[in-house]
């Protein structure tokens, strides 16, 4: 038995604080969505923005809403390399100390100190999916994609929630490299480093049906 999840390809985007969303859109301005995302109350908006470095900028760079608390802008390291500046591998939300980055709206251009990332590779799952398979948020997994290309990725970060649906999260650079496209299955082969059989644990002496 296997644990897969599915693999989304994440290109460079941006979320916005709602006084971002209105300094660069215009006051009282709401986000409008284009499509969801498959984790739930997530969407990509018809919105986009263009983020500006010391070395060059990038247009056309997609909104994803809701807003949240703080602005993130999450690119790879081509982009990091090809605007200028330093952005580092982190978690989503990790933003002390992260890469200062210019945005450019249709209203204004806000200079942030802070809140450019690259975003470290993850899988979202419910709570329910954790226990089933004795993972912990933030547990370190390693994660098996690709098929010509097939590609171990280490160091695969956990985010566990009641709500989330079970999914990885790739950037584009990554999931070329493995060859991999929206819709394939990841397999879960280590948590913590320990390899993983991927039976999930007794329950009222039943097994647990998993995730295939």
């Amino acid at each position: 038995m296997k644990f897969a999840a599915i693999v989304n390809i994440s290109n460079r985007h941006i979320h916005l604080a709602k006084e971002h969303v209105e300094a660069l859109f215009g006051k009282d301005y709401k986000l409008t969505a284009l499509r969801d995302l498959m984790q739930p109350g997530e969407y990509a908006c018809n919105e986009t923005v263009t983020i500006r470095g010391p070395k060059s900028e990038i247009q056309k760079v997609r909104v994803l809403g809701p807003v949240r608390p703080k602005t993130q802008v999450e690119i790879c390291l081509g982009d990091s390399i090809k605007l200028g500046i330093d952005a580092h591998v982190r978690l989503s939300g990790d933003l002390e100390g992260s890469a200062p980055i210019t945005i450019v709206g249709p209203v204004s251009t806000l200079e942030l100190p802070e809140g450019c990332i690259i975003a470290k590779r993850h899988v979202h799952m419910s709570t329910a999916d954790a226990e089933k398979f004795g993972i912990k948020n933030l547990d370190v997994l390693s994660v098996k994609a690709g098929s010509a290309r097939e590609v171990i990725f280490n160091n695969v970060i956990a985010r566990v929630s009641f709500s989330m649906k079970l999914e990885c999260h790739l950037d584009i650079e990554e999931a070329n490299a493995a060859g991999v496209k929206n819709g394939t299955p990841a397999e879960i082969i280590s948590i913590n480093g320990n390899s993983c059989c991927c039976i999930p644990k007794e329950k009222d002496n039943e097994k647990v049906k998993d995730n295939e």
